[in-house]
C-alpha cells in the first residue's frame, strides 16, 4: 500500500504542474488566436508600413522561440501549433524573431503579394535617384529607433565622403525631420564638421512626442556621434525625450521647429528647400520624415482656432471640457474612449452611418460606450463650421449646433510620398519582398 501511495504522490507531483502548464498554454494560444482573428478582420488595412516578418507555415515547428524573442510582445503568437504574425500593426521591424527561429522559417519583408508598399529607391548609403538627397528612417520603411539612427550615421558618412559642400555662407546639409533618424543624421554630419540645419514641422523628438505618457519605446544601444553610446534596450517616452533634450543641449543642435517643407528645387548643383516662409539653399538634403505625414484637415471655417488639434497626447488636458472627436477609424475611437471619465462630455462625429473599419475589440468598447451614454455618437454627420464655443454638424440637409470646447480631428494624414513624387524621387513598390 505504501508503495502505491508513493507512486500516486509521484504522479501527482509530475502531473499537477503539467496540467497547470497545459491550461496556461491553452489560454495563451487561445488569446493569440483571438488577437489574430481580430486583426485579420481589418483585411489589408492591417498591413504594417515598415519591415515585418512572414512565416513559412510549412517549415515552422511551433517552438515559440520567435514569440519569446520579440521585444514588443503580442506581435507573434502560436496558434494551431504554428507561429503567426497576430498583430502586424504593432510590429516595428526589430528582426529579433528572424534570428531566434531555429529552422529559418521567418523572413523580413515589405508589403504583401496583394498590397504593395511604395518606398523610395535608394542605394547602399540611402542616397536617392537625386544626387545629394537622402532618405533615412521610417520614410524608407525602417521604423525601429536603433536602425533609423544606424541608417542616419551611414548617410552622414557618405555625404562627408562625397565632398559636396555649400557655397560661402550656405549650409552643407539640411535635415528634414527631428525624430531619431533626423537627430542621428545631424549628429553624424556635425561630427564631420559640416554646417547643418534641422527643420521640424511640429516638435523636436518626432513621433515619440505623441506617444502616450510612460509608453515604453524600444531603442537598443544607440551610437550617437559627438555624444557617445547610450546603452539602454528599453526606455520610457519621458526618459527618451529627456535624452533627446540632453543631446540637443550638449551638442548645440541647430534646429527650427514649426517649419513645414513642401518641396526641393535643384539649382546649380545645390538644393533649395522650399516651404511656408522657407527658401533655404544647401548642398545636401536628408529626408528623415515619418510615414504619417502632415495631418489631414477638414477644410472648414474655424479649423484654425486654437481649440482644434489633430492628436490627443494626454487625456488630462481635456479634463472637464466638452470634446468632439472627428473620424471613424481606430485612432478616433481610441481617442474618444481615452477621454471617457476625464472630459465633461465626449462626442464622436463620422461622415458615414456606421463605424466599419474598427478592430473587433475596439468596436465592442465603443458600442458599449455609445449604449451607456459615455460617448455620444454623431454618425452620418459632417463638420461644416467650428466656432469658439460651438461646432456645427450637417446630417442630411439639416445643420445642428453643439456646445463645444475642443475638437480633435483624427482623419489620417497626407502621405509624405506625395512630397517625394513632387521632388521627382523614384519610388519602388515592394510586394512581400525582403
Amino acid at each position: 500500500m505504501s508503495g502505491f501511495i508513493v507512486i500516486v504522490a509521484l504522479v501527482a507531483a509530475a502531473g499537477v504542474p503539467y496540467l497547470a502548464w497545459t491550461w496556461i498554454d491553452r489560454r495563451r494560444h487561445g488569446r493569440a488566436a483571438q488577437i489574430h482573428d481580430d486583426i485579420a478582420a481589418l483585411g489589408e488595412d492591417a498591413l504594417p508600413s515598415s519591415l515585418h516578418p512572414v512565416i513559412d507555415l510549412d517549415d515552422c515547428i511551433g517552438s515559440g522561440a520567435c514569440v519569446r524573442a520579440c521585444p514588443e510582445q503580442e506581435i507573434l503568437g502560436i496558434t494551431d501549433g504554428r507561429a503567426r504574425l497576430i498583430n502586424p500593426l504593432a510590429c516595428v521591424g526589430h528582426g529579433a524573431c528572424l534570428a531566434a527561429c531555429p529552422v529559418g522559417a521567418i523572413k523580413l519583408v515589405f508589403g504583401t503579394a496583394t498590397r504593395g508598399v511604395e518606398l523610395p529607391k535608394v542605394n547602399a548609403s540611402f542616397e536617392t535617384s537625386h544626387a545629394g538627397v537622402y532618405v533615412v528612417g521610417e520614410l524608407g520603411g525602417m521604423g525601429l529607433i536603433k536602425n533609423a539612427i544606424a541608417q542616419a550615421r551611414q548617410a552622414g558618412d557618405d555625404i562627408a565622403r562625397a565632398g559636396r559642400r555649400g557655397r560661402a555662407g550656405e549650409l552643407d546639409a539640411i535635415v528634414v525631420g527631428a525624430g531619431p533618424a533626423g537627430l542621428g543624421s545631424a549628429l553624424a554630419l556635425m561630427a564631420h564638421g559640416l554646417r547643418v540645419l534641422v527643420l521640424e514641422q511640429s516638435a523636436f523628438g518626432g513621433t515619440i512626442t505623441h506617444y502616450p505618457r510612460a509608453k515604453v519605446v524600444m531603442t537598443g544601444n544607440l551610437e550617437l556621434p559627438g555624444y557617445g553610446t547610450v546603452r539602454r534596450k528599453t526606455m520610457s517616452k519621458e526618459d527618451l525625450l529627456a535624452l533627446w533634450d540632453d543631446i540637443r543641449e550638449r551638442t548645440q543642435l541647430p534646429i527650427r521647429e514649426g517649419v513645414r517643407v513642401d518641396g526641393l528645387i535643384e539649382e546649380g548643383g545645390r538644393w533649395r528647400v522650399i516651404g511656408d516662409g522657407l527658401d533655404e539653399p544647401a548642398a545636401n538634403v536628408v529626408l528623415a520624415l515619418g510615414r504619417r505625414g502632415a495631418p489631414r484637415q477638414l477644410g472648414v471655417p474655424g479649423e484654425d482656432l486654437p481649440k482644434v488639434s489633430y492628436r490627443m497626447i494626454e487625456p488630462a488636458a481635456f479634463a472637464g471640457r466638452r470634446v468632439l472627436v472627428v473620424g471613424g477609424g481606430n485612432a478616433a475611437a481610441d481617442c474618444a474612449l481615452g477621454l471617457v471619465g476625464v472630459a465633461a462630455s465626449v462626442g464622436l462625429s463620422y461622415r458615414r452611418a456606421e463605424l466599419a473599419r474598427l478592430r473587433a475589440s475596439v468596436r465592442a468598447r465603443i458600442e458599449a460606450a455609445f449604449a451607456s451614454g459615455a460617448i455620444t455618437p454623431h454618425l452620418g454627420t459632417d463638420v461644416v463650421r467650428i466656432t469658439e464655443h460651438h461646432v456645427e454638424l450637417r446630417r442630411d440637409h439639416h445643420v445642428e449646433s453643439l456646445a463645444n470646447d475642443d475638437v480633435i480631428v483624427q482623419i489620417g494624414g497626407t502621405p509624405p510620398n506625395q512630397l517625394l513624387k513632387a521632388i521627382g524621387i523614384e519610388l519602388v513598390e515592394k510586394r512581400g519582398e525582403a
